[in-house]
């Protein structure tokens, strides 16, 4: 298994700790940024990384919260994530410093860099491309799609694939719409799949049996979005 090696970001007082994951392949390398859950840097943004760095990426699974936190506690993930919802501008700009701190580790194309994310992390990556970064795709997996600051026209770079569950309660139809005149009006070149039976989480084996409504994985949902996120990577990052 690929091994990860702790990496250090200081953002507005507080020591983020996230997971780097490194291709054999020397030399200058791709990059992607993996942005983790509202409960923190747990085990699905670790393996993605893993597997990213497996096929020849320089892989990094950012931490949002501190010391590389990962919440079982679903009140005490609303604690750390409660500071950066009620603050947009801290949440993009926190987003952004990862995205520097990946652009000055050694070996990678600071020309060549992505981001996905999954749920809290699927915002965390919309608001990268709405800030304007270099990044030459994003990827969102049954993301927050609102946002406080919308993308103004010209400023979004990248490439936006957004994945979206038709019964996510915390995507709801109103939102997806808003996302697709957002983009638009940007100016952006995206796309958007919506899974009719998918809800929240649906790429998270972790909730099988969450028993938590609106919440479900969903085998089919997840292997679609994975494999339309190497196809993207395999474009925009050649």
């Amino acid at each position: 298994m690929t091994s990860l090696q702790p990496i250090t970001c200081h953002h507005e007082g507080a020591t983020l700790v996230g997971q780097l994951a490194k291709p054999d392949a020397t030399g200058l390398r791709p990059a992607v940024m993996v942005m983790h859950d509202a409960h923190g840097l747990g085990n699905q943004a670790r393996d993605s990384a893993r597997r990213l760095a497996q096929l020849g990426y320089i892989a990094l699974a950012t931490d949002m919260y501190g010391g590389g936190v990962f919440h079982t506690d679903t009140k005490a993930a609303g604690v750390s994530l409660a500071p950066l919802w009620n603050d947009a501008q801290l949440l993009r700009s926190r987003v952004v410093a990862w995205y520097e701190q990946l652009r000055a580790l050694p070996n990678v194309d600071v020309g060549r860099i992505a981001a996905i994310g999954y749920c809290f992390g699927g915002q965390c990556v919309l608001e990268l491309a709405r800030s304007g970064a270099d990044a030459k795709a994003v990827v969102s997996y049954h993301g927050i799609l609102k946002t406080k600051l919308p993308a103004e026209r010209g400023t979004v770079r990248a490439r936006v694939q957004v994945y979206t569950g038709a019964k996510d309660p915390y995507a709801p139809a109103e939102d997806v719409e808003a996302l697709r005149q957002e983009m638009n009006t940007a100016g952006a070149q995206w796309d958007l799949m919506i899974f009719g039976d998918a809800y929240h989480a649906f790429t998270n084996p972790e909730r099988i049996s969450a028993g938590v409504p609106g919440i479900a994985y969903d085998a089919v949902a997840h292997q679609v979005s994975w494999a339309g996120t190497l196809a993207l990577l395999e474009q925009a990052l050649a």
